[in-house]
């Protein structure tokens, strides 16, 4: 605990530094993300318990509903792919499962929780089928993998290419994020789009041991198979590889190159 505490208070010190850095468009916001990887729940209730406390104007909520019932703060999350995947074997058609979750998401949430995720065929496949309709629903989307800077330039060409002001949408990062790398994006990104960063691991388990690396995801709904083709190679999941090829086959996906 406590070299848990003496790093969370030099993270706390980075983020005051921000006092003196200049005035973006748009502020910096950290969340946590932590709650899967955390090292254990009195120390996850502890980081986020002393960050509402010290840095409240960086630090807007925790993707623990409990938590955040319990300190009064705002619950902050996304979608999980396991939503998207499981509409592979909800039986509409495959090329229009993504489709089919994001308008479900809509009718059930009515404006709430309007951050959609985005990689799972990947980024490409996913703006094919985030057009107009739903990129005014929706007030924005979340990176989970491949390179961030790539997936935000990316996502900024498609609001100007749809004619949506990009100041009025959000990016959500979440994928192996430190205060380094989140703050590094804002700097780059912040001048054009709202921005959020879900920070995991390295808030809720950064004490000193190695972290296991735990992945969730769904391989089979409905006694069928589904998949996440990541746009990191290493992230795609699946346990049948006949399925997986009919699937990048539907969307145009290319094999990884091995």
């Amino acid at each position: 605990m406590e070299e848990g505490r003496r790093r969370l208070q030099a993270k706390i010190t980075q983020l005051r530094a921000l006092r003196d850095e200049p005035t973006l468009a748009h502020p910096f916001e950290l969340s946590d993300f932590g709650l899967r990887r955390r090292f254990s729940e009195p120390w996850h209730r502890e980081v986020v318990t002393t960050l509402t406390r010290e840095v409240p104007q960086w630090f807007k909520g925790t993707s623990s509903v409990l938590l955040a019932k319990e300190l009064n703060i705002v619950p902050i999350g996304t979608m999980a792919h396991e939503y998207l995947q499981s509409f592979q074997a909800l039986g509409v058609r495959l090329r229009d499962f993504q489709k089919a979750a994001l308008e479900d998401w809509v009718q059930e949430y009515r404006g709430d929780l309007g951050i959609a995720l985005t990689d799972t065929v990947g980024m490409h496949a996913f703006l094919q089928d985030f057009d107009l309709y739903f990129a005014k629903l929706f007030d924005g989307l979340r990176h989970d993998s491949g390179d961030p800077f790539d997936w935000g330039d990316q996502a900024l060409a498609h609001y100007r290419k749809l004619r949506i002001n990009p100041h009025t949408k959000r990016l959500v990062f979440s994928d192996g994020l430190n205060i380094d790398k989140a703050l590094e994006l804002w700097r780059y990104f912040a001048p054009h789009i709202q921005l959020g960063f879900g920070i995991g691991t390295n808030l809720t388990n950064d004490v000193g041991l190695q972290p296991l690396n735990i992945v969730m995801k769904l391989v089979r709904a409905n006694g069928q198979p589904v998949a996440k083709i990541s746009d990191t190679p290493g992230k795609t999941l699946c346990d049948d590889e006949t399925y997986l090829a009919y699937l990048r086959q539907v969307f145009g996906i290319a094999d990884p190159i091995v």
